[in-house]
């Protein structure tokens, strides 16, 4: 495929959720001052984005007028919605967040009515000429919480959701794809989990229900975030490549990249990281298996955790980072990884955002000042990501174009 069927700038962008926000009202001021404003910073006059929305701000949004005004906003500030962050239910900028990230979970109905509500906004506000759109959820739920009994519920509520998403497809002729994000520590931690899961349970379970495969298949899938991943010490392009392979469809990639501590000296290092607001699960690998534990303070605590072997942690650094203080690292090889992969397979065209969220709780030295340095931090990540895509051959051509968004 040639440059001028690659993406578009505007195509690479980011998630909202590093933005503190979870009514109403908060995110239509995060449009403005915070995504509107890096927009403007890249130079473009339109960019796809993807915002995080509570479950306040999905219930608002549900209410008379609500969407045609939050619409209004994102057509005037130029942003094209073609995805979600539904994974957050609550406030992900509380004082500590940690395991409540997973919850309400895949077996609880009220992650079942929140997706969908999302999906009804996001129907609604998808530009006409958008294939689809995607939403990327909680891997079911913690692992640790997980049970059969859960599944079972779990299941039940995701063939619910993919027999509404196809309703909403017939009524509105926009399809919406509900993406499992796996990550370390949830019930979905492992690329071979996630295949198992859409193999062994869930079309089995749509054939016992009589819900058609295809129906599954055409709303349900699988968000892959690279930082969680690397994480899992997985490599990018041969998770992709099976998950390709098995047919389960990846509709959206999230561009991320975890910490690595390669020696003991730089293990100690990791303190700097040891916050508390949200959950920094650890691996370590062994000969046979991974160890870990499930927060970063824990893993510093335990002395069974070897320290001669390297130890990756779930704390999403700026992808455009390689190296950091006292011999830290980024596993950026990942993302280079994803992206060879994406110049190998040219009909591949998943969603791509950016995703650091912990900009705010970065050691003080690297946090951003204030909204305008944040901004500056976001567009840096982007504009990387869209030198090395360039150096693949993975970026269109640009050419003047008008973007037409759906109103009513």
């Amino acid at each position: 495929m040639s440059a001028e069927g690659g993406w578009r700038r505007e195509e690479i962008g980011y998630c909202s959720n590093v933005h503190p926000g979870e009514g109403l009202d908060e995110v239509l001021g995060i449009i403005e001052r915070g995504v509107g404003a890096v927009r403007a910073a890249r130079g473009l006059t339109r960019m796809r984005a993807g915002l995080w929305l509570s479950h306040a701000a999905v219930e608002a949004l549900a209410e008379t007028g609500a969407r045609s005004r939050f619409r209004a906003r994102l057509d005037g500030q130029g942003i094209r919605l073609h995805t979600l962050n539904a994974f957050p239910y609550g406030d992900f900028h509380a004082e500590s967040v940690k395991e409540a990230a997973f919850l309400p979970d895949w077996s609880d109905e009220r992650r079942l009515r929140y997706t969908l509500a999302a999906a009804e906004t996001l129907a609604e506000c998808l530009p006409l000429d958008a294939d689809e759109g995607t939403i990327s959820t909680v891997p079911l739920g913690l692992r640790a919480a997980w049970s059969g009994e859960k599944e079972n519920a779990a299941l039940g509520h995701l063939l619910t959701l993919a027999q509404a998403l196809d309703e909403i497809l017939e009524r509105t002729g926009r399809a919406v794809r509900v993406c499992l994000e796996p990550e370390p520590g949830g019930a979905l931690e492992r690329t071979d989990q996630a295949i198992a899961f859409f193999d062994r349970w869930l079309l089995p379970a749509a054939d016992a229900l009589r819900v058609p495969r295809d129906v599954v298949r055409r709303h349900l899938g699988i968000c892959y975030d690279v930082c969680h991943q690397a994480v899992m010490f997985e490599d990018a392009a041969r998770s992709l490549a099976r998950l390709l392979d098995a047919g389960v469809p990846v509709g959206k990639i999230q561009i991320s990249s975890a910490l690595e501590a390669p020696d003991a000296g730089a293990v100690r290092a990791l303190a700097d990281y040891a916050e508390p607001r949200y959950l920094h699960q650890v691996r370590v690998p062994g000969r046979e298996r991974l160890y870990g534990a499930p927060d970063l303070p824990l893993a510093l605590a335990d002395a069974r955790l070897p320290d001669d072997r390297p130890w990756r942690a779930h704390f999403h650094v700026p992808v455009n980072a390689e190296r950091f203080e006292h011999g830290l690292k980024s596993t950026q090889g990942e993302v280079l990884k994803v992206l060879d992969f994406l110049a190998a397979h040219r009909t591949f065209r998943p969603h791509l955002e950016v995703e650091t969220y912990t900009w705010q709780v970065l050691p003080e030295h690297r946090r951003p000042r204030d909204e305008r340095a944040l901004a500056q931090g976001i567009v840096s990540e982007i504009e990387w990501v869209e030198a090395e895509m360039r150096k693949r051959n993975l970026l269109a051509i640009e050419t003047a174009r008008t973007d037409t968004v759906a109103v009513e």
